[in-house]
């Protein structure tokens, strides 16, 4: 059985030859993890700035937009909140499918 060493900048790591296409699918999945939080902070970020714009706005033709403006800055909180918890709850995840496996030297 042939081993890989997988280049890590923080952690060599050696891998079977047949766990390797796993290893890459997990690596993959972690990778969209993170691009998911980018893409909430964004959506927050989007929020919080028509928030503070809506909010700056005193009367718009005799309505008032205090109410929409205050809604979005409690959405960009949400966004964040929501984000940073998925992420935390797949990144376990992921780290508990990447662990190393004891090898059962019986098999044949």
């Amino acid at each position: 059985m042939r081993k890989v060493k997988l280049h890590n900048p923080f952690k060599a790591r050696i891998i079977d030859e047949k766990l390797l296409r796993e290893h890459l699918a997990l690596e993959r999945t972690k990778l969209a993890n993170e691009r998911t939080l980018l893409s909430y902070i964004r959506a927050s970020i989007y929020l919080l700035i028509s928030g503070l714009a809506l909010l700056q706005i005193k009367d718009y033709q005799g309505i008032s937009l205090m109410w929409v403006g205050y809604l979005s800055l409690f959405l960009c909180i949400l966004f964040i909140v929501v984000g940073f918890s998925r992420y935390v709850a797949l990144e376990r995840k992921l780290n508990g499918l990447l662990r190393e496996q004891p090898e059962d030297n019986n098999k044949a």
